[in-house]
């Protein structure tokens, strides 16, 4: 990893000095006159190429006496060396392979249905969120692969050096409720494989206060710890975890579909399915589950750059992450199709895999289909779910926190959040859980992408996101960007009713706050990014 000593290039003349030599497979120029008030427009020059750095010693910085600060900085949130640009275009999709086929993804697309849409119209659905999500990936993942900084210093940019940790910690929340999910659902498949003499005995009876059974809560903790092998091998087992198992889960996947084809006697039931909605409740449906839907990914969307930092180039990234939407497209057919097959085959509609791999039977059957599952849901936790709640806690005090220990406080967290309870119902999955952080999701994109497209114009000084220097760039008022901040609220808070109301705090709320509600990810994010571009805009002419 890079080493804490690490700066970037910095003139006062715009030019290198005559006695740095910079590696000829990286040119750069990023340079910017330093003044006690903010420069009107800075030269900046960048090509498509890695970001140059070079150790301290040989650098000459208009900051006096410049060097990265230790609370800023360690290996985890350095910039990325070439040594380590080594995802490729397959590296990047068999990262979402890894992260969507999984269990959460399969019951999202059956409680489309469940709720009332027709195959095609959960599917078009999907694909159509799922559209919207790779294009603020890719938005988003820009500046990991031009600059090689992770999500929480890309946040710097726009929160500033201390605000950032605003945005960062909300989205490591997030993750530590999913991570709980994940693990939830592999500790039901553990619960699978045991004797139903065990399954049957009264520790199976659930307990009012902890919302389950003790059974099923020993099974929880027993996945928990599996994690945390890989979890403690860092980003590097993470990609090498992610890699393998891709195939494997293409594989299994094929096997699940082609057994109840088979056994259902071919697709024709699901093909057969009408909606039971009418027009009306179909559009009343659909917005706030298009809103889930990008919410599903969009607490990946926005810590993005935490993966694309290792990306070869902007291609790679790119075309790595656009086989999403047809990944989920296929993925929730197969959710559908599978699903659809069970009434058939069952006499009853089985939408939990899990469920319907204990129907299933078989000792051989089971031991399969439980492997395949854990390794989903191995793949999905850590990559999604793990990464940016450890790199947050990074950011809070790297002299604290690395990889690994932040990984391992947000295992501790997703106890917290009784993931058991969040999956109740179909409802409550999708219309409190999904949609309600979507409202912390939206705001935080539309700041972070209006700043760096349009504030920024995708020029960063890199140097300065490592400073807590006033006279740094990114340093604002006592280290927060106050647009920022007020942008996020302004997202926000509008949100706020329509959540309670959903969890059964507020009664009744106007019309038009539930509509919001039911959009909080697009309100979110247009109305933050709007007024933070507004307010920027201000604050310049003003200075």
């Amino acid at each position: 990893m890079i080493s804490t000593s690490l700066s970037f290039h910095h003139n006062q003349h715009h030019v290198l000095s005559n006695n740095i030599k910079p590696p000829n497979s990286i040119p750069l120029c990023l340079f910017r006159k330093v003044a006690l008030t903010p420069p009107s427009k800075p030269f900046i020059c960048l090509n498509k190429k890695l970001l140059l750095f070079t150790p301290m010693a040989q650098l000459n910085s208009n900051i006096p006496d410049f060097k990265p600060d230790p609370s800023l900085i360690n290996e985890d949130l350095a910039p990325t060396k070439p040594s380590q640009r080594t995802y490729s275009g397959w590296e990047m999709a068999s990262l979402w392979v890894g992260l969507v086929v999984g269990v959460p993804t399969y019951y999202l697309a059956g409680s489309l249905v469940d709720l009332g849409m027709a195959w095609w119209q959960g599917i078009l659905t999907v694909v159509a969120a799922n559209i919207i999500t790779f294009i603020a990936l890719g938005l988003t993942g820009h500046p990991g692969t031009r600059y090689g900084i992770p999500f929480p210093v890309l946040a710097r940019s726009a929160f500033g050096i201390r605000g950032a940790h605003i945005p960062t910690l909300l989205r490591g929340l997030v993750a530590c409720g999913w991570y709980g999910i994940e693990t939830w659902i592999g500790g039901e498949a553990i619960f699978l494989l045991l004797p139903n003499s065990i399954k049957n005995s009264s520790f199976s009876n659930s307990i009012p206060w902890l919302g389950t059974s003790p059974l099923e809560f020993a099974c929880f903790l027993v996945f928990w710890f599996l994690q945390l092998v890989a979890v403690l091998k860092g980003m590097d087992g993470i990609r090498e975890l992610e890699k393998y198992s891709a195939p494997i889960l293409i594989f299994l996947t094929s096997c699940l579909v082609i057994w109840a084809y088979v056994n259902a006697g071919g697709f024709g039931r699901i093909l057969s399915m009408s909606s039971r909605l009418s027009s009306s409740e179909f559009w009343a449906l659909f917005f706030p589950s298009l809103t889930a839907n990008v919410s599903f990914w969009a607490t990946l969307a926005l810590n993005i750059p935490d993966f694309t930092r290792y990306a070869k180039t902007q291609n790679d990234q790119i075309i790595g992450q656009a086989g999403l939407p047809i990944l989920m497209g296929a993925f929730t057919f197969v959710g559908l199709a599978v699903t659809a097959s069970t009434q058939v085959i069952f006499g009853r509609t089985i939408s939990n895999p899990i469920q319907l791999l204990g129907a299933i039977g078989g000792f051989g059957t089971m031991i399969i289909s439980i492997f395949g599952i854990t390794l989903a849901t191995i793949t999905t936790n850590i990559a999604a779910n793990v990464v940016a709640p450890a790199n947050a806690l990074v950011n809070v005090s790297p002299s604290v926190f690395n990889f690994q220990r932040g990984a391992l406080l947000t295992a501790l967290l997703a106890i917290v959040f009784q993931p058991w309870r969040l999956l109740q119902s179909s409802e409550s999955f999708v219309y409190t859980w999904l949609v309600g952080y979507s409202a912390l999701m939206g705001p935080i994109a539309g700041i972070i992408l209006a700043d760096y497209y349009l504030v920024k114009g995708r020029n960063l000084r890199v140097n300065d996101l490592y400073t807590l220097n006033p006279v740094g760039n990114y340093f604002y008022y006592k280290g927060y960007n106050l647009e920022a901040v007020g942008a996020l609220v302004i997202g926000i808070f509008p949100v706020i009713p329509g959540f309670l109301q959903k969890i059964g705090t507020l009664n009744r709320i106007p019309e038009l706050l539930m509509t919001i509600y039911n959009n909080a990810w697009f309100f979110g994010f247009f109305s933050s990014g709007i007024v933070y571009w507004i307010l920027s805009v201000l604050k310049a002419t003003k200075q």
